[in-house]
């Protein structure tokens, strides 16, 4: 299992509320945290088998804009 970790703009717990139906959704991702605090809002992303272009794809079905630290 690898983590990868992103930036974001997901700012608060509300943007927070949009990405677990589409995260939980995907296989692939076993792990994921938001945190809004750091000024990069990083997405460490715990996966056995997605690669980075694929996860920041997915967030992006969220309707946030993701990119790799």
């Amino acid at each position: 299992m690898k983590q990868l970790q992103f930036k974001t703009k997901i700012n608060c717990g509300g943007c927070v509320s949009n990405v677990p139906p589409v995260l939980n959704a995907t296989e692939g991702v076993c792990e994921w945290s938001v945190d809004t605090a750091n000024k990069d809002k990083v997405l460490p992303v715990k996966t056995g088998s997605l690669s980075a272009s694929e996860i920041i794809a997915t967030v992006e079905r969220a309707g946030f804009k993701a990119q790799t630290l």
